[in-house]
């Protein structure tokens, strides 16, 4: 058992901590508010574990399926797309005025884990088999799967969020707006990639 404690582990911290729109979003929200991470993994969290409950019974299949990765790709790459143009708007609110972006760091959390064909995708694949070690254990080894993924979540998260908002303030206003126009270059970038890929996939 310890060692799929330990393999989760590894397997967790190598998705949440590799960049992403997830971890783009964090960033840019932790500049007002320390707790920006822990309220991302809280919003992450109302997407991740009835999903994990979804894959646990066997619906994986569902999101490996043609037709909903062309959805998923579409509307996520839209929805990621519109967030990257918002923050690249409002980031001298953000640097000089002392403003936030519009939408609170739960609601992204959620927004960014459920309209993701990255994240849907990593646990229709590698998640399942991650799932598939824990059926042997029942329900008890369901949750103990469920709660050491989301504390990796939880712990890289919020430790980003205290680092970045603790220390962002010993960075030129300049250097901090030039961040987050980079952050939401990165953002579209991956929007207008979805997008792609699910246009790509309906005219083949």
């Amino acid at each position: 058992m310890w060692a799929l404690v330990t393999l989760v582990v590894g397997v967790s911290l190598s998705g949440v901590m590799a960049p992403g729109p997830f971890f783009a979003v964090t960033l840019a929200k932790s500049y007002r508010s320390p707790w920006a991470g822990t309220l991302m993994a809280l919003g992450h969290a109302v997407v991740e574990v009835p999903l994990i409950l979804l894959i646990y019974y066997g619906f994986a299949p569902f999101f490996q399926d043609d037709t909903v990765q062309i959805v998923l790709s579409l509307a996520g790459g839209a929805m990621i797309l519109w967030m990257g143009v918002t923050m690249f708007l409002d980031r001298a609110k953000v640097v000089r005025e002392g403003k936030d972006l519009p939408y609170p760091a739960f609601v992204a959390g959620i927004f960014m884990s459920a309209v993701n064909p990255l994240f849907l995708l990593w646990w229709a694949t590698i998640g399942s088999l991650l799932v598939m070690k824990f059926l042997d254990y029942g329900p008890g080894g369901l949750l103990l799967l469920i709660t050491v993924h989301w504390m990796c979540d939880l712990i890289w998260l919020s430790f980003i969020s205290v680092f970045i908002n603790k220390t962002h303030h010993f960075l030129g206003k300049r250097f901090q707006e030039w961040l987050f126009i980079a952050t939401s270059l990165f953002l579209a970038y991956f929007g207008i990639r979805f997008i792609i890929s699910g246009i790509q996939a309906i005219i083949r």
